[in-house]
């Protein structure tokens, strides 16, 4: 397949909302801390867990424990046992849950969860369009770690013992109008199990879009480098390769329906920075259906009459925000080991939109062209 990575852009900020709104699909590496620690030649033999907390900030004993317990610690990319002992030259490497920055201590709201799942050690949540996931700038309640909160009995952290640190259980994000599932870790293990699927790629994750225009191909992969707008500090942008800066984004996709002018598709995350998808798509020419950060609040494909004008304007009301769904979630449980799988419906609107476009295709040629 041919590289979709156009020359670099900036990519249009059609109806630009305010910066008061909060960045949420922040990407997962940036919810993770990546370690690499040579043992010095000298080293005298200490256990692991010991001559870790020696080495990194504000991590306790029990968080080193459990990253080992999880494989998210490997010394010479092998995995180890806690009462494991450093030799020299050792080559450690880890990966750890970042801890969240409070701008608020989040509030015990009581807000409805939509549980899709839950034991003792995770939670799946469908989460609806319009929430926001972490409080922030401008969103200080009616969040989803306000409703958490309030559902784990704590305005702080959540009553268990061995919960996780400072996040709620968050272990991922998606946008505030992006509606779909997310997993929530119940314990310090399972966020810490979880961040390691999260950080290799492996968690199993599926989002439905509708874009405008019908891709060239009926798949493709598109690999770019996303960093942040340098103008523009709510938005993400393309950076081509003369352009320092940016972080490498791949994303796959599978058309699922067309629809003459706007294409049903399904995509798949092989990374997860902030507002993959919705760049990727924009960068191909076909943004997201009704997305008013990357141009998708406009007529992009069509005709000129102004019945159809009507027609398309009848459905920004339908979706009022992007036609983006997080629609499938897969993961390995952190504790049985078990292939966990979820689907989820579309939304209400996104359905409602889908389908006055597939009525608009059924009778397209009563319509004036």
């Amino acid at each position: 397949m041919k590289n979709l990575a156009k020359e670099f852009e900036y990519l249009p900020l059609m109806g630009m909302l305010d910066d008061s709104e909060n960045i949420e699909e922040t990407q997962a590496e940036d919810l993770y801390e990546h370690h690499r620690i040579v043992a010095d030649p000298k080293q005298s033999l200490m256990r692991i867990d010991k001559f870790l907390m020696v080495r990194l900030d504000k991590v306790s004993r029990n968080k080193i424990q459990n990253a080992i317990r999880a494989g998210s610690i490997l010394v010479n990319d092998d995995t180890i046992k806690p009462n494991y002992k450093i030799k020299p030259g050792d080559v450690v490497s880890i990966v750890l849950p970042k801890p969240l920055e409070e701008v608020v201590r989040p509030k015990a709201e009581n807000i409805p969860l939509d549980i899709r799942y839950e034991d003792e050690d995770v939670m799946v949540i469908y989460k609806p369009p319009g929430m926001v996931v972490h409080p922030g700038v401008g969103n200080y309640s009616g969040t989803l770690v306000n409703a958490l909160a309030y559902y784990f009995g704590n305005s702080d952290m959540p009553i268990k013992e061995g919960s996780p640190e400072n996040r709620l259980g968050l272990v991922h994000r998606i946008d505030k109008d992006t509606s779909g599932l997310l997993v929530i870790a119940k314990t310090d293990y399972a966020m810490t199990h979880l961040a390691k699927q999260f950080f290799h790629h492996t968690i199993y994750r599926r989002y439905w879009a509708l874009v405008w225009g019908e891709p060239a191909e009926d798949s493709g992969t598109i690999a770019t480098r996303i960093g942040r707008h340098p103008r523009h500090r709510m938005s993400m942008a393309v950076y081509d390769e003369f352009t320092e800066g940016g972080k490498d984004a791949v994303t796959h996709f599978t058309v699922l329906e067309k629809l003459y002018y706007v294409t049903l598709i399904e995509c798949r995350l092989e990374t997860g920075r902030t507002h993959q998808i919705r760049v990727h798509m924009s960068h191909m020419g076909h943004p997201i259906f009704s997305d008013p950060r990357y141009g998708g609040d406009k007529i992009v494909k069509g005709t000129i009459f102004s019945k159809y004008k009507k027609f398309v304007e009848n459905c920004f009301e339908l979706i009022p925000r992007q036609a983006l769904h997080a629609k499938s979630l897969g993961f390995v449980h952190p504790t049985t080991g078990k292939e966990m799988y979820f689907d989820s419906e579309l939304p209400e609107d996104f359905q409602r939109a889908l389908e006055k476009w597939r009525n608009y295709l059924a009778s397209r040629k009563e319509l004036p062209e």
